[in-house]
């Protein structure tokens, strides 16, 4: 990633502010169906961008249905305007997921990528997990706790270097950040149990470390069924 003093840094902040800007508009309904937007030059002055920077910016926002193009007349909002907000909208919220759903997932998952975690993590990989179990052990409420719990299943998640895998877990954290499984949460993790779940990290991090697949997935294993056991009895 390019450091904020880089040119090209302050390139990708102006255009996702077009971006943005645009959007803002859209979404507060101060532009409508059919609003004529301002001509790429004007856009260009007011952003400090390229006219090739505007353009792709404008492409993307076409592509998504939010704006159309006639040459020679301009830029408009879209009749449809309406239909991809929503869409976006209804993308960025939260999934309705239980928490029992959510854990049927994880059993299911997480013990299947410990053979790709062993075979592509790495050094940094490792040290992350270490770093999380470090946090989450210093954590001082339950809260907090939970987070760094979070990200520790992300980073081996994010060991198995496979980005679709990534993202499918990055998204059961949203869903592990939803009102319902804190409750549940704060309410089954007493200090004991809390203790139980930072050596079971532990030892699952150690196992991953010694590329044992064998352990590392029964750990995996019996680490999610406790948790399940603690917060819905079963």
């Amino acid at each position: 990633m390019h450091p904020p003093n880089h040119p090209d840094f302050a390139i990708v902040h102006s255009a996702l502010t077009l971006r943005e800007s645009i959007l803002e508009k859209l979404t507060s309904r101060a532009w409508r169906a059919g609003h004529r937007l301002p001509t790429e030059r004007q856009l260009s002055v007011e952003f400090g961008l390229g006219r090739s920077t505007v353009r792709r910016v404008l492409a993307e926002l076409k592509d998504k249905g939010f704006i159309i193009q006639t040459v020679g007349s301009g830029t408009y909002v879209a009749d449809g305007v309406g239909r991809a907000l929503s869409e976006i909208a209804a993308a960025a919220a939260p999934m309705a997921t239980s928490p029992a759903e959510l854990m049927g997932a994880r059993l299911v998952l997480e013990p299947a990528i410990i053979a790709l975690v062993i075979g592509n993590a790495t050094a940094a990989d490792f040290s992350r997990m270490e770093e999380c179990c470090d946090k989450g052990e210093s954590a001082s409420t339950i809260e907090d706790f939970e987070v760094w719990d979070g990200r520790l299943h992300e980073a081996i998640a994010a060991a198995a270097h496979n980005s679709f895998i990534a993202a499918v877990f990055q998204r059961m954290n949203e869903v592990r950040a939803q009102s319902e499984w804190g409750m549940l949460k704060r309410r089954s993790a007493t200090p004991e149990r809390r203790l139980d779940y930072q050596r079971e990290h532990r030892e699952l991090v150690a196992a991953l470390r010694d590329r044992d697949g064998i352990r590392a997935t029964q750990l995996c294993i019996d680490h999610l069924t406790r948790v399940r056991r603690n917060m819905l009895g079963y």
